[in-house]
C-alpha cells in the first residue's frame, strides 16, 4: 500500500489555530498593494461612484440608464457618438468574507483539511483587504451568529481570524448553507464592496445562477473553490484516511471503471462550475488542500484586484 502524507499523519492540519492564522500576515507584508492612493501612498479604495464635486476618472460610450447630466459633450462632439463621464471618489470599502461551513469540508486527505484551506484563504483575504485600507468583516449561514461586523486595521482582522478558527474547528450543527449566508450578505453590503467566498465547489453549484450575477452586478465578487488532490485524481489503491471526529474511513479506489466514475462525479462538475461562475464575469479560481499559501497568493491577489 503506498504512504499517502494525510492531513491526520500528526495531527496537524485538521482544524486552524489562531497563530497559523496571524503568520499568515508576513506573507503580504512587504508586497505591493493592489490600489495606490492619489498621491503614491497606500490609502483607501476608489470607488466608481458618479456623481458631481468627485474625481474625475474617464469617459465611455453612454448606456441606456447613464445620468444625462454627466455626457461628456467634448467628446460626443468629437467622435460623433455619445460619451458619459465617469467619476471616483475616495472611500474606505468593505471587504465581507463569506464563509461556508458545510460539512464536506471538514475532510483532507494532504496536508491539511478543506477546512483548514478555507480558513487560511479567508485570512490572507482578510490581511490583503487590511493592507489595502478596506475593512474587513465575515458571516457564515446561520441565524444563531451575528456576523463579525466591519472594522479596519489588525484588530478588524483579528476579529474576522478569530470567528474563522470558531467556524472551522468542527462542522457547525447550526449551518443554514452558503444560500443563507449569501442572502445575508446581501442585506449588509453596499455596492462597490469586495465579497470574498471560500466554499466547496457543490455548495456553490447549489447556489441559483442569478443570485450570483445579482451579486457580481454590484460587488466585487471573488470565489474560491475548496478541493482535495484525492477528488481530482484518485489513487489506484485502498487509502485509508481519519475523519474529524477521530475515525477512520477506507475507500477502495482500485478499478478503471470506479477511476472514471470518479471523475464523473468530482471533476466535470468542478469544471462546469468555474467554467460558469467565469463566463458571468466572477473571478473564480481552485484551491487545494495541499497547496501551499506562498504558491496561490499571488493568484488571490489578481483575483481581487480591480478590473
Amino acid at each position: 500500500m503506498p504512504q499517502v502524507e494525510t492531513a491526520a499523519s500528526d495531527g496537524a492540519g485538521i482544524v486552524p489555530t489562531l497563530p497559523e492564522l496571524i503568520a499568515l500576515r508576513a506573507l503580504v507584508q512587504g508586497r505591493r498593494g493592489a490600489r495606490r492612493g492619489r498621491h503614491g501612498v497606500q490609502g483607501h479604495a476608489l470607488s466608481n461612484l458618479r456623481g458631481r464635486g468627485m474625481e474625475y476618472a474617464e469617459s465611455r460610450e453612454y448606456a441606456q440608464g447613464d445620468d444625462a447630466r454627466h455626457i461628456d459633450w467634448r467628446l460626443t462632439a468629437r467622435s460623433g457618438r455619445t460619451h458619459t463621464k465617469l467619476f471616483q471618489a475616495e472611500r474606505e470599502r468593505l471587504t465581507l468574507v463569506v464563509a461556508d461551513t458545510s460539512p464536506s469540508l471538514y475532510f483532507g486527505t494532504r496536508i491539511r483539511f478543506k477546512s483548514v484551506q478555507a480558513a487560511r484563504a479567508a485570512a490572507l483575504a482578510a490581511w490583503v483587504a487590511v493592507r489595502d485600507g478596506d475593512r474587513i468583516a465575515a458571516l457564515r449561514g446561520t441565524d444563531g451568529e451575528a456576523p463579525v461586523a466591519p472594522a479596519a486595521g489588525p484588530r478588524g482582522a483579528l476579529r474576522v481570524l478569530d470567528a474563522l478558527v470558531r467556524w472551522y474547528a468542527q462542522p457547525q450543527r447550526d449551518d443554514a448553507g452558503l444560500l443563507a449566508a449569501l442572502e445575508h450578505a446581501r442585506r449588509l453590503l453596499r455596492p462597490g464592496s469586495r465579497l470574498v467566498v471560500p466554499a466547496d465547489p457543490g455548495s456553490i453549484a447549489a447556489i441559483p445562477p442569478e443570485r450570483w450575477f445579482g451579486l457580481a452586478a454590484h460587488h466585487e465578487l471573488v470565489v474560491l473553490l475548496l478541493t482535495d488532490p484525492l477528488e481530482r485524481m484518485p489513487l489506484a489503491a485502498s487509502l485509508p484516511f481519519a475523519t474529524a471526529t477521530g475515525g477512520r474511513v477506507e475507500l477502495a479506489l482500485e478499478g478503471a471503471a470506479t477511476r472514471r466514475r470518479w471523475h464523473q462525479e468530482f471533476s466535470v462538475p468542478l469544471e462546469a462550475t468555474l467554467e460558469s461562475l467565469r463566463a458571468r464575469g466572477i473571478r473564480a479560481m481552485e484551491l487545494s488542500s495541499a497547496d501551499p499559501s506562498d504558491a496561490w497568493l499571488p493568484l488571490l491577489e489578481r483575483a481581487v484586484r480591480p478590473r
